[in-house]
């Protein structure tokens, strides 16, 4: 694995499932139910994204399927009716689709999920063509990354750097991700510093710092 910071094709699925704007509704629901996926990019042409179909988008035809709705339902929910009746993919979808470059960092594709309130983002390249699909699962990846991998990294790449001549030895301490500095420097104003970088290295869980 790279050295921080991760980055989405690091971790994303690049074998994707993904269905054209014509595509029924009834081969939707097989191939999320196939595939134990909770939403497919609908393409376009050689491979271009233009939309995402959901699982949020599939239920309205199941919520009012038995149902009359009212002015007030009628008025706020315009959206999930249209869906309700709803046939292919390119009624289904949602468009423009949310989603993250390739080289966009862990932090970045996070944050969409978060703001978006959804669980997975397509991968795509400038011209907007499909290269993989990342999940909030994916994203957790990074903190499986074994602690002496994350010790050596911090060592390389912050605690030589920063403190290339310590009045004593500094020891890097990684358990379960939750790191460990001890040891005595003499530029103290760095280790406010320190402490910001190592939270920041990919798959560590918390820090406590003792320089």
């Amino acid at each position: 694995m790279p050295s921080t910071p991760y980055v989405v094709s690091d971790v994303m699925t690049r074998a994707v499932v993904a269905v054209g704007r014509d595509a029924p509704f009834k081969d939707i629901v097989k191939l999320m139910e196939q595939w134990k996926v909770s939403a497919l990019p609908v393409l376009e042409g050689e491979g271009r994204v233009i939309g995402v179909v959901s699982e949020a988008d599939l239920l309205p035809k199941e919520e009012f399927r038995d149902s009359d709705p009212d002015r007030f339902t009628q008025l706020h929910r315009l959206p999930d009716l249209a869906k309700a009746g709803a046939l292919t993919a390119e009624e289904l979808m949602t468009s423009p689709a949310a989603g993250v470059h390739p080289g966009s960092t862990l932090a970045q594709a996070a944050r969409i999920m978060a703001q978006r309130k959804i669980k997975r983002l397509p991968v795509v390249n400038d011209e907007g063509m499909l290269e993989g699909i990342v999940s909030r699962a994916d994203l957790l990846k990074v903190f499986l990354r074994p602690d002496s991998e994350i010790a050596d990294e911090i060592r390389r790449d912050i605690v030589d750097v920063l403190f290339p001549a310590p009045v004593e030895p500094i020891h890097i301490m990684v358990t379960d991700g939750v790191v460990t500095l001890t040891g005595e420097v003499q530029d103290t104003e760095q280790i406010p510093l320190t402490v910001r970088l190592v939270r920041g290295v990919e798959g560590v869980v918390d820090v406590d710092c003792h320089l």
